[in-house]
């Protein structure tokens, strides 16, 4: 194997035994939510704390431009070891969200050092095939995110501590590989680093405004549909009556299940990525947005029925929803001009962070009021949003500087 793969699959089965750690606490909601009295708002904070959490540590990251002053490799297998910690530590020590929000957020800013970087990493070794290699990387951090879920069904079903330790250990096992293996390619740049003169600059940009735009439709959705889909496969299955599906019981159906769905939209940034490069990416991100805005109007309607197809609805959305992903921050890259390319990346990254703190709280208050059917449909809006910024994208003249011309 040469040097270059060697590396791109080290580094990528690094990022999926770090990014276990992002859903970790939010797999073992139902246990949390028994053992510490929380409400549905009290739960989505597991989840919102570790988005603000990352959201600080990238903007930070960006503004001292941390990954170019100290070497990547280091920056990352650091990020993934002190995550690894903080995230042990809620295990350990935690007894209530007094401690486990602000552990949560720690994690969250570890994991900036984790994502971001990963993908810097990565773009130093590709150059006509980055659309794979950035696809294969995000492949790598959806299965990694899901995998929480996967421990859980394992042997985290009655007790939510071991998910935690294992998500932890392997965190920092993937520190230790990059460490050691995470390397720089051949096809380095210049530091993009933020400014904050550049803010106007990169704002004025139509075509940058516009992927942005698609950007913030692909996140509405994306975390508060990953977020949620395992207590709503739950208490489908439990509507459902489906205590002998898969031979097991509904809690651990729905862990299994949970994985599957998020999990498969690593297949799908897999292929996204292969199909990009060739197709144009405005064409791959309305496809995907298509599909999953239409999974997330769908999938209510069969609430508490049969679960198989609710399973078969929940899988293709987890296939079409992160499809897209690396392609936003790919098309920002393309369309930005150097001198505020790292801006406009930052800006990109934070905005759509933030935004899912919205549809994450959200989701709970819309289950209380209309129930479970019909609150998975609001996450559409950001697909449609989406899908109408990446069709005008498409009909710009930016769309030459995509993909090689192919938009």
């Amino acid at each position: 194997m040469s040097k270059k793969w060697q590396t791109i699959l080290l580094l990528a089965l690094a990022e999926l035994l770090a990014m276990g750690m992002w859903f970790s606490a939010s797999a073992v909601t139902p246990a949390l939510t028994a053992e510490w009295h929380l409400s549905s708002g009290d739960a989505a904070w597991l989840t919102m704390s570790v988005q603000i959490g990352f959201v600080v540590g990238a903007f930070l990251s960006a503004l001292f431009n941390v990954a170019d002053v100290w070497h990547p490799r280091y920056v990352l297998a650091l990020g993934a070891i002190f995550g690894a910690m903080v995230n042990a530590l809620i295990a350990w020590q935690a007894t209530g969200l007094a401690l486990a929000i602000p552990l949560r957020f720690l994690t969250g800013f570890a994991l900036a050092a984790v994502y971001p970087v990963g993908m810097k990493i990565m773009a130093t070794w590709m150059k006509e095939d980055r659309g794979l290699g950035l696809g294969l990387l995000v492949g790598a951090l959806t299965i990694g995110s899901a995998s929480p879920h996967l421990i859980r069904a394992l042997g985290g079903i009655n007790d939510w501590r071991p998910v935690l330790y294992v998500a932890s250990a392997l965190a920092f096992i993937a520190g230790l590989i990059v460490w050691r293996f995470g390397e720089l390619g051949p096809f380095r740049t210049a530091p993009a680093p933020f400014r904050w003169r550049y803010i106007g600059e990169a704002l004025s940009d139509r075509g940058v405004r516009l992927a942005n735009f698609g950007y913030l439709g692909h996140q509405w959705e994306l975390y508060a549909m990953w977020t949620w889909i395992p207590l709503f496969l739950l208490e489908s299955y439990r509507q459902a009556g489906s205590t002998t599906w898969l031979g097991q019981n509904p809690e651990r159906n729905a862990a299994l299940v949970a994985f599957a769905v998020i999990g498969i939209g690593g297949l799908g940034s897999l292929l996204a990525g292969l199909v990009a490069d060739r197709w144009g990416r405005t064409r791959i991100t309305i496809l995907s947005m298509v599909v999953s805005g239409a999974c997330a109007v769908v999938i209510g309607f069969f609430y508490g029925h049969n679960p198989i197809l609710v399973t078969l609805i929940a899988l293709v959305w987890g296939f079409a929803i992160v499809a897209d992903s690396a392609q936003f921050s790919t098309a920002v890259s393309e369309l930005s001009v150097r001198e505020y390319m790292g801006t406009a990346l930052t800006m990109q990254t934070s905005l759509g962070f933030l935004l899912t703190l919205a549809s994450i709280r959200l989701i709970p208050v819309l289950v209380g009021l209309i129930g479970w059917q019909w609150s998975f449909a609001v996450l559409a809006f950001g697909p449609m949003f989406g899908v109408w910024a990446m069709r005008a994208l498409q009909q710009s003249p930016s769309a030459l500087q995509l993909a090689g011309g192919r938009g």
